[in-house]
């Protein structure tokens, strides 16, 4: 399917600025809880508000529920916060629950990307919440714990302090004129952790910036196939986004079809993303009205239960 028909091209310009915005966004090391609602029950409350309040996962086996942009998960796992080969980032957002696949995988990466591409690890940046469901900002999807943002800057070779993940910049990988990536930063190493990621089974998709996709084209050798799962997406030029396929037997997790097996790097798979309307959008003369908030009553009917299930043991 065509970008164009996926999304307008009025909001090319909102997308851009909130995935720079996001990858940047700084957490906080003394980080307030969210002030109790006036009224949970108000039907017209948007299920953001909901479920970022819920800062433990469920206390129920692990069940993926809805799509990735509609959904939630019980039983989630928490990602480990230090290990051999990874770090995770931005802890004050409370977004490094998922799947235990989804957190089996990310250490699979870790240990290959530092094997293969010589880092010392990676940095994780958000999972999904402790109950999945929408989140207050920056995701439209990582819904049901089986999406990840993984950085592009590598792992530093030593611990980094509290205040070091929450106000860390991530590295931009694209150059100034959005044409290609920039050779200052971008390595054959981020070639090797993007082939690592790819070519784990379970990857439904991952998503990087066009320029980045562009540079994976030219640049990747041998076995290519890894390729068809890299897509171009609006922003993704400070980290790329993982999504794994429903799990199996999970008969209530609404995924994706998979992708054609191309390469995806013809002339005619890449031009639309490299238009000056698309790398240089106007913005509208009015910023378009901002939609009403998803609420509960409009995710699947099993996230209710979640959403009000007992806490899991911390």
């Amino acid at each position: 399917m065509s970008p164009r028909r996926l999304i307008p091209l009025a909001m090319c310009f909102a997308l851009l600025s909130a995935g720079a915005v996001l990858a940047q966004d700084r957490g906080s090391v003394n980080p307030k809880p969210l002030p109790p609602l006036a009224n949970p029950s108000d039907p017209k409350l948007g299920a953001k508000e909901l479920f970022a309040r819920k800062l433990l996962p469920t206390a129920m086996p692990t069940r993926v529920i809805g799509s990735y942009a509609k959904g939630c998960i019980a039983g989630a796992a928490p990602m480990p916060f230090n290990g051999d080969s990874w770090q995770v980032m931005r802890l004050s957002r409370n977004r490094y629950w998922g799947h235990p696949d989804l957190i089996a995988m990310l250490k699979r990466l870790a240990a290959r990307a530092h094997k293969d591409a010589g880092w010392p690890g990676i940095l994780v940046g958000d999972l999904g919440q402790a109950r999945g469901g929408p989140a207050l900002t920056g995701h439209a999807s990582h819904q049901i714990g089986l999406d990840a943002d993984i950085w592009l800057t590598p792992m530093p070779n030593r611990m980094l302090s509290r205040e070091e993940r929450e106000e860390m910049s991530a590295i931009m990988m694209v150059r100034e004129d959005r044409l290609d990536v920039d050779p200052r930063v971008f390595t054959p190493g981020h070639v090797l952790v993007l082939r690592d990621a790819a070519q784990e089974a379970n990857v439904q998709r991952i998503f990087v910036n066009a320029a980045i996709k562009k540079a994976l084209c030219r640049e990747a050798k041998g076995d290519r196939s890894w390729l068809s799962k890299i897509r171009p997406w609006w922003g993704h030029d400070f980290h790329f986004h993982i999504r794994m396929k429903c799990p199996p037997g999970a008969a209530e997790c609404e995924g994706q079809p998979s992708q054609a097996e191309d390469e995806g790097c013809k002339p005619a798979d890449l031009s639309y993303w490299f238009k000056d309307s698309i790398i240089h959008p106007i913005p509208p003369k009015e910023p378009p009205k901002p939609r009403p908030p998803m609420t509960l009553a409009q995710l699947p009917a099993a996230c209710k239960q979640v959403l009000n299930a007992p806490d899991a043991k911390p």
